[in-house]
């Protein structure tokens, strides 16, 4: 139904009776999807796998259930403008993990990154929304805009999730 009707956002739980969320996510958004779906998991299960198979598959955000009403909205206004929210609690742990894989090779492509690219990198890693990347460089907003889909372009990244994950594998940031 989200194929047919192409919602802006749509809420996935991870458990369903006919197909998991994580493979319904890769259907909606995953890297072999023409025009995805903003995905954002909304669900009660809280492992590190969970997460890691849902942001593979392509999802926005990942929330845990109890995190409430305001939370969920900012993660819908998130994945509604290109950006991604993780549930706080999940955070940490989620970048501890990702910062050990493929260390090597993302370093080695962050030396093909300029400077000012991997200052946004790093400003994006941190959370800071274009506006305020913008404000913090003293550039454009488009300035920003260009360096987040060059980066993007040098380290196939689809979304600010994979620029966030990245940047801890070539350890520009730690957690």
């Amino acid at each position: 139904m989200a194929q047919r009707l192409r919602p802006d956002v749509c809420l996935m739980d991870l458990r369903m009776p006919i197909m998991d969320g994580v493979e319904a996510t890769r259907e909606l958004a995953g890297p072999e999807v023409d025009d995805p779906i903003a995905v954002v998991v909304v669900t009660t299960f809280d492992t590190d796998d969970h997460v890691a198979d849902a942001l593979r598959a392509g999802a926005r955000g990942f929330l845990l259930k109890d995190s409430g009403p305001e939370v969920l909205v900012h993660a819908i206004e998130a994945a509604a403008t290109g950006n991604a929210l993780i549930s706080p609690s999940v955070t940490a742990r989620l970048l501890a993990r990702f910062a050990d894989v493929a260390a090597a090779p993302a370093r080695q492509v962050a030396a093909d990154l300029t400077a000012r690219e991997q200052d946004v990198v790093i400003a994006v890693a941190q959370g800071l929304s274009n506006d305020e990347i913008a404000r913090s460089l003293h550039v454009s907003l488009s300035t920003v805009k260009f360096h987040v889909s060059s980066v993007m372009t040098k380290i196939s990244a689809r979304n600010r999730v994979e620029i966030v994950i990245w940047a801890y594998q070539a350890r520009l940031v730690s957690p």
